[in-house]
């Protein structure tokens, strides 16, 4: 059966998309970095292209390029526990669309399921979201303008200098392949802020079938 709602629909809805801004607007404020509609449409990407790859069934595809694309809508609420209060959002919305309640609900766990904090892979379209939403590391998701007063956080995300997911179906590998500046970040600094999201990783990829494999400056790392 063929639904109304799909991704392209989701992606287009002002209620999401305005929600998404407000929180990213707020993020700015706090010093975080970028979560706009450009995180939210990267990660709905990779999510839906990890399960693709892997051989799993257009909905399932469509259902964690949603989750992905709504995952971080909490943060119009407040950073902390945005994860649930994101869920909670979500269920209200697709509640109103043609979208089956037992969808809703795979949409709406990952997305509860998000923050390393809190969360991690209960199925395969969770494990998709906190893949691509944990490896979306690049230097134009620094908002703040001042170098000189970055965190750990802005430093690691300036000084990648590529970033980029493979999937390795025949070898059941997801790899995960990082360049960084040293002279911004090494890959010390890297671990001291990602090592549970890395962890997280590894347990998401494990949920499909695969290992994860983290390669940084040309070393393998996990």
């Amino acid at each position: 059966m063929e639904y109304r709602t799909n991704f392209k629909q989701i992606r287009k809805n002002e209620e999401i998309n305005l929600l998404i801004e407000k929180g990213n607007d707020i993020l700015n404020v706090l010093g975080y970095t970028e979560h706009s509609k450009k995180h939210a449409a990267k990660v709905a990407e990779t999510a839906g292209r990890i399960l693709k790859e892997l051989g799993y069934g257009k909905r399932k595809i469509e259902l964690a390029m949603t989750a992905g694309y709504m995952h971080d809508i909490g943060n119009s609420i407040n950073r902390s526990d945005h994860a649930h209060s994101g869920a909670i959002l979500a269920y209200q919305i697709l509640r109103e669309t043609d979208m089956p309640l037992k969808d809703i609900l795979t949409v709406t766990a990952a997305i509860g399921h998000h923050d390393e904090e809190t969360g991690t892979a209960v199925d395969e379209v969770s494990a998709a979201l906190i893949l691509a939403d944990k490896t979306d590391v690049r230097r134009n998701r620094v908002q703040n303008p001042v170098p000189s007063s970055f965190d750990i956080h802005d430093r690691v995300n300036y000084a990648a200098l590529s970033s980029k997911l493979i999937i390795h179906k025949e070898k059941c590998m997801i790899q995960m392949d990082l360049e960084l500046d040293d002279s911004i970040c090494t890959v010390m600094d890297y671990f001291e802020i990602f090592l549970n999201r890395m962890i997280m990783c590894r347990r998401a990829a494990e949920c499909l079938g695969c290992k994860f494999k983290l390669v940084a400056n040309g070393n393998k790392l996990c």
